[in-house]
């Protein structure tokens, strides 16, 4: 339980008493789970909405609920990552770039951008919402876990995601992620859109890292959870709306 309440303090706001420290594998087997409770939150809250107002206006509600309970550190890994590896600059001055805090216009232009992406799809989405509006979340969150598995932290001197790298990680944590893939399958056909899309969307992305950086970072991190998370909205609306 100790390292269930850890994951949801390192992704989210909940006031959960004072900051708990888990072991790193443990604390990453469980960010699905986390994922989950946050897209529950999610569902909750966007039940109220639809009912104060058009599913336009509560798409809007949902995408700044995201940003607000994760206390917008997704966004802003996902703007420090699109400064830095969307330049045309060698490895060392990228990361150099991800770790200043001011925002250039390419971090600010994809910020927009997948936000965008992120309102359209919540304001498309009809077929069993309330389902999606849980199980999404889980998957973008359980995204980091074969990226932190599969590549090395690009930070050496610390940063966000340091205490993730403490020690070698074994591929049992993969396991976090059956829980929202089992959950997934009450979609019915639907759930063969979710997973190939997070297939693809992951590995992809993770391609891109790899190629681009040769590492990871906690930006880069919260960057892949920001582009699986609206793009999966995004799919999931198209593949099922009506």
């Amino acid at each position: 339980m100790t390292a269930f309440i850890a994951a949801l303090q390192f992704l989210t706001l909940f006031p959960l008493g004072r900051p708990r420290r888990a072991d790193p594998e443990r604390l990453v087997f469980f960010f699905p789970a986390a994922g989950l409770i946050l897209g529950g939150v999610l569902a909750a809250c966007d039940f109220l909405f639809l009912r104060l107002g058009s599913p336009i206006t509560a798409a809007a509600l949902d995408t700044a609920l995201l940003a607000l309970i994760t206390g917008a550190l997704h966004l802003d890994g996902l703007a420090d990552t699109a400064d830095g590896l969307l330049a045309h600059r060698d490895k060392k001055t990228a990361l150099a770039i991800m770790k200043d805090s001011r925002v250039g216009a390419m971090g600010l232009v994809v910020t927009v951008c997948v936000l965008l992406i992120k309102w359209a799809g919540l304001a498309a989405l009809s077929s069993q919402r309330n389902l999606c509006l849980v199980l999404i979340p889980a998957y973008a969150r359980a995204a980091v876990t074969p990226a932190v598995f599969l590549l090395p932290y690009g930070r050496p001197e610390g940063g966000t995601g340091t205490y993730l790298f403490e020690k070698p990680l074994r591929p049992w944590i993969l396991s976090g992620m059956l829980l929202p893939l089992v959950l997934s399958f009450f979609l019915g056909a639907r759930a063969l859109w979710l997973n190939g899309a997070f297939l693809f969307i992951g590995g992809a992305v993770l391609y891109f890292y790899q190629k681009r950086m040769g590492c990871i970072t906690g930006d880069m991190m919260g960057a892949l959870v920001e582009v699986m998370e609206a793009l999966l909205f995004c799919i999931l609306s198209a593949g099922g709306a009506g």
